[in-house]
């Protein structure tokens, strides 16, 4: 299935530590799963894909799942927020795109997300907790987003994430991981059971303290 850009809108981004910066939004019609997925294109990242296109390093690039809690919130049970507001600047420098995957809770939603905490609580760590309601450990697709890569004439990207799953998943639909590039490791009390969690069973890349590894 091929996706086409339905609209493309200049947005300026404030972050409440008050960086600033802005964003080209694109919106698409036929994205496989239908849902609302956004690319934002920042700094210039038109250059970063003729550069690509020339042979040269490809667009930095981040496939961010939507986490109202983190987000929005500032909710610290995560490092969705922080990842989101490192993301924007370093793509903003680099040029490149940040895909906002409407995929909350590792694409359970958000109210079984906040049942899977609810289940936290009680001694399951969140892998645990999704498989308890019935839910796959993660059940992110990645299709969209190689969709939008691919009609924003990215198919080389250099990927900044911590999780080797995103890159599997991207080469798998066409889109070369050129390079992977881990974000820095935002933890907090309230999160460092759920990065060690990631870390140990998912491989994701997250150099933690052992201060983390006591909690």
């Amino acid at each position: 299935m091929t996706a086409q850009i339905r609209t493309q809108v200049t947005v300026p981004l404030r972050f409440p530590d008050g960086y600033t910066t802005s964003a080209r939004v694109f919106t698409f019609t036929g994205l496989a799963d239908g849902r609302e997925h956004l690319a934002l294109g920042l700094g210039d990242w038109r250059a970063a894909v003729a550069v690509a296109a020339d042979g040269g390093p490809a667009p930095l690039v981040r496939p961010h799942s939507e986490c109202l809690t983190g987000d929005v919130f500032g909710s610290e049970r995560c490092d969705c927020g922080p990842q989101l507001r490192e993301a924007a600047e370093r793509i903003t420098t680099a040029g490149g795109f940040l895909l906002y995957l409407r995929q909350e809770g590792r694409g359970i939603g958000l109210y079984a997300k906040l049942d899977a905490y609810a289940l936290q609580d009680t001694g399951l760590d969140t892998y645990q907790a999704n498989l308890a309601l019935g839910h796959g450990e993660d059940e992110r697709d990645y299709t969209a987003a190689a969709q939008m890569l691919l009609t924003l004439g990215a198919p080389r990207v250099r990927l900044l994430s911590n999780n080797p799953d995103k890159a599997t998943q991207l080469g798998a639909l066409g889109v070369r991981v050129t390079d992977r590039i881990p974000t820095g490791v935002h933890l907090s009390a309230a999160n460092a059971r759920y990065l060690t969690t990631k870390r140990d069973h998912t491989a994701h890349t997250l150099d933690l303290p052992l201060t983390a590894l006591a909690s």
